[in-house]
């Protein structure tokens, strides 16, 4: 079994979009769809794939704005999303006059996820890990058979998520990094949905806002 995961970046906040494939399966799924959605569904097009899901960590603008062009391509892709994050689903709009930007109209949820979860796509395990701080309703999703974790903005490599914005909070956020983070084995690859992978390892020894000797919070 041959699982290919490639990582798209784009728009103005330059997040990542996620594409896992099984070539020998003709499938894919879509993980947190930005702006760069259209280059993943160019290389599903070109490697035949078909797109069977789309995952959302949470449903921050740059992570949901590439969904109605990938509904386009694959319309009956279901999309996965926690139920904490609908309110910031519903209000892409809003989100997006913030930033003095605009959204697409997205269509409805699917499937609601919810923490523990293992879920069954592309014939391997995806487990759900209930992630808040950064928003609501934050998920990861886990691969224990592939050692990877997409882990959308909980941490990022030196970094961790923002709390500022609505529903965010950093107690909260610091508590799901220690409880569903850094309890992956160190050498889990963590993608990120800005900037580059790392590792949990890599994290634990050297995040400054993880490790106390930096003036972080307890790792």
């Amino acid at each position: 079994m041959t699982l290919t995961i490639e990582a798209f970046a784009g728009g103005a906040f330059a997040e990542n979009t996620y594409l896992l494939g099984r070539e020998d399966r003709g499938e894919a799924v879509v993980v947190d769809p930005g702006a760069a959605a259209e280059q993943a569904l160019r290389s599903a097009r070109e490697r035949g794939l078909e797109v069977r899901a789309i995952l959302l960590t949470h449903a921050h603008l740059d992570h949901v704005e590439g969904i109605p062009a990938v509904r386009a391509a694959f319309p009956d892709a279901p999309i996965h999303l926690h139920p904490g994050d609908l309110v910031l689903y519903d209000a892409v709009q809003a989100q997006a006059a913030a930033f003095g930007m605009q959204a697409p109209r997205l269509p409805p949820i699917d499937a609601e996820l919810e923490h523990g979860r293992r879920l069954r796509l592309l014939d391997l395990d995806i487990d759900v890990r209930f992630t808040p701080g950064h928003a609501p309703g934050h998920v990861l999703f886990h691969l224990p058979g592939h050692g990877v974790a997409l882990v959308g903005d909980v941490v990022f490599a030196g970094s961790v998520g923002r709390t500022d914005l609505p529903g965010g909070d950093w107690r909260t956020l610091f508590e799901s990094i220690r409880a569903h983070v850094l309890t992956l084995p160190d050498e889990t690859r963590l993608l990120t949905g800005h900037g580059p992978e790392t590792t949990v390892g890599h994290e634990r020894r050297s995040n400054p806002f993880l490790v106390p000797h930096y003036g972080g919070e307890l790792a």
